[in-house]
């Protein structure tokens, strides 16, 4: 990815998209997922094809006052991949998330899914840290 293309990415994530660690059931580990939500299929067809990487899913929306919406998403090792391209273009709280990330997650996440008791208690912390990390304007209301 271009340096161009990172930034410009970036700058998308940090308005309109989320880095977050996710799990598909309840009962599995989380997971690194970057994700884009916005109206503009284009817009979002573009980003996929920048990145090369994950998925558009579209979203019917809840009521009639809302638009379609449309949502690249990435997991995993992509998704690391991609934090490692954009990082040093984040300029909100997600930098702080993905520096987080990038830091710890490989080495926190066995490949074949078998945690040590030791890994998974450092695992359990770098979760708490990642959510505790969080936009400004909450650290506010939640001080209220």
């Amino acid at each position: 990815m271009k340096p161009i293309e990172a930034s410009y990415i970036a700058g998308i994530i940090d308005g309109e998209g989320t880095i977050t660690l996710t799990r598909r059931h309840r009962d599995e580990n989380r997971h690194i997922a970057v994700t884009i939500d916005n109206t503009d299929f284009d817009l979002i067809k573009s980003i996929s094809k920048i990145i090369g990487a994950g998925g558009i899913t579209k979203k019917n929306p809840s009521n009639s006052r809302d638009n379609i919406a449309y949502v690249f998403a990435i997991y995993s090792r992509q998704a690391l991949d991609l934090l490692a391209h954009i990082f040093p273009y984040l300029r909100t709280y997600k930098r702080e998330r993905a520096k987080l990330t990038l830091m710890n997650y490989k080495k926190l996440t066995p490949r074949n899914g078998k945690y040590s008791p030791g890994i998974l208690k450092k695992r359990e912390k770098f979760i708490r840290d990642f959510f505790s990390i969080t936009p400004p304007q909450m650290k506010r209301e939640r001080k209220i």
